[in-house]
């Protein structure tokens, strides 16, 4: 039996928790690595400083560099930001429990270019005390602070390595290994969950070996299984962003003479800058990635090609070679809805299918979407999201048991507002965070149904994490028959839903698949 103590001895140092309202407690702004800062920046993460007496964890740890409007906790209030961020927090109910709790550890999205664990809907109180669970939330380096490879500017004094973002990611979940019984979790029973870019790192952990036997149990929400950057690719942005670093005037994408930048004036540029110089000049590579042709969406993101992800992640889904874990993956109805206000991926993605024309693939993407009159918004939700994962939801099945779904479920407010269960939505269902200023608006008017499917995704996501069992009513996915979990008030289970579409993709990626 475990004791829950308002203060927990970790590797580090005694951390003291914060009891709140339900029965809960919470232990916030927890180090799991050192500060990335002077000779760690740029650097895999290492080990945690130690601390004497009691570190009071009753605060959220600082944010990565990213817009301040993306930090706001409050209407008012905006979360303080540093690259020192390598931080976590632990939620869990204020007992003793009778036997070791199922940890969740949950990865937050944002395209790898922003986000943090302070959002208020990544609270995990209401999660922890609802499923007896131990919930754990985490901050990794995203942007040019995680995907940058440097590795052409290293030194043996002065290494660099890639993939910096997955390797926080790593740390955290080992640091999850090695802490967190002293909080009355158990180190063998671990399911991690993402939502978005969450999700999509949830595959590459499936994919990476450093991640092997770190959990068993994993929850992709809305992944991007493609969002990567081939090495070779990576470098050139790399290049890029050193020109930006050095020239601010410079525009994104300009000529340039050719030459390697120097390494010597690299790694004193690295060393120097600010790290909000760093984060606007990572803004510029989006200019850049549109600009020139360089065969990527976003030019920050997951390598593929080193020792962290030798391949991408639905590449070894194909070759059935991801982490046989059980997995939970989906995506909601409308993904693609929310990006055709904001942030509007369709040019990108009819230029590419402009450039798949003749081929079989791409043939076949023109002749559904054409006919879904006007779907601009569904053709690039399903390119970066539902179509890949599709695909990948077929390669990992085949090595574990994976339980696939697809969020339909909207609000009035959703509804009529024309974004539908569009991408993140769940979230409101996943941590039932019901009481933020964003969760409590889109409920307007619909709370006793709000209610009811906050307690079946709490319910289904933590009967999974307990014993791998997301409900008897939701069956494994198979290629026979791809039963998926349509997500609703109330759910039901569809056979192979949309498979006009799902050929589609499955066509297009076809030589992903080994043979």
């Amino acid at each position: 039996m475990v004791a829950m103590e308002r203060v927990v001895a970790t590797e580090s140092g005694l951390v003291g928790g914060r009891r709140g309202r339900g029965k809960s407690i919470t232990w916030r702004g927890i180090p799991f690595a050192a500060p990335p800062l002077g000779e760690n920046r740029f650097r895999a993460p290492q080990p945690a400083d130690q601390w004497r007496g009691v570190r009071e964890c009753d605060a959220y740890g600082a944010a990565l560099f990213q817009e301040k409007y993306l930090t706001l906790t409050t209407p008012l209030k905006l979360q303080p930001m540093s690259e020192d961020c390598l931080t976590l927090n632990v939620f869990s109910p204020d007992s003793v429990p009778s036997a070791p709790r199922p940890v969740m550890v949950f990865i937050h999205g944002g395209g790898f270019l922003m986000g943090m664990a302070a959002t208020p809907i990544y609270d995990g109180t209401h999660l922890a005390r609802n499923q007896d669970v131990v919930v754990v939330t985490i901050q990794y380096r995203f942007g040019p602070f995680g995907f940058l490879d440097l590795t052409d500017y290293a030194t043996p004094d002065r290494p660099f390595e890639t993939n910096l973002g997955l390797r926080d990611q790593i740390a955290a979940l080992d640091w999850v290994r090695r802490n967190i019984a002293a909080f009355g979790g158990d180190p063998g029973n671990v399911t991690v969950f993402g939502e978005s870019a969450g999700g999509t790192s949830v595959t590459a952990l499936l994919a990476a070996p450093a991640a092997k036997g770190l959990f068993t149990g994993a929850i992709a929400e809305s992944p991007a299984p493609e969002l990567v950057v081939e090495q070779d690719t990576a470098r050139i942005i790399a290049a890029e962003f050193l020109r930006l670093l050095d020239d601010p005037a410079r525009v994104p994408g300009a000529p340039h003479d050719g030459r390697p930048f120097p390494a010597e004036q690299a790694r004193r540029l690295l060393s120097r800058a600010s790290g909000r110089t760093i984060h606007e000049t990572g803004k510029k590579l989006m200019d850049y990635a549109q600009k020139v042709d360089i065969g990527v969406f976003l030019p920050l993101a997951p390598i593929v090609g080193d020792d962290i992800l030798p391949q991408s992640p639905l590449q070894a889904a194909c070759a059935g070679v991801t982490h046989p874990i059980p997995l939970i993956i989906g995506n909601n109805r409308e993904e693609g809805a929310l990006f055709s206000r904001f942030f509007d991926l369709t040019p990108a993605v009819e230029k590419t299918v402009h450039k798949l024309a003749g081929t079989e693939g791409g043939d076949a993407i023109r002749a559904v979407y054409s006919a879904e009159k006007g779907d601009r918004s569904r053709l690039a939700g399903d390119f970066l999201f539902w179509g890949p994962t599709s695909v990948f939801v077929d390669g990992h099945s085949a090595v574990a048991p994976t339980f696939h779904y697809r969020y339909d479920y909207v609000t009035r407010l959703l509804k009529a507002s024309g974004f539908g269960a569009t991408h993140t939505t769940e979230m409101l269902a996943v941590f039932g965070s019901l009481k933020t200023y964003v969760a409590g608006f889109l409920a307007i008017a619909d709370w006793r149904s709000v209610s009811r499917l906050v307690g079946e995704v709490q319910g289904r996501w933590g009967g999974f994490a307990r014993h791998r069992d997301p409900g008897r009513d939701w069956p494994a996915y198979t290629t026979t028959d791809r039963q998926v979990m349509i997500i609703d008030d109330p759910s039901r289970v569809d056979a192979d839903p949309d498979a006009g579409r799902r050929e589609v993709w499955q066509r297009l990626h076809s030589s992903d698949v080994p043979g």
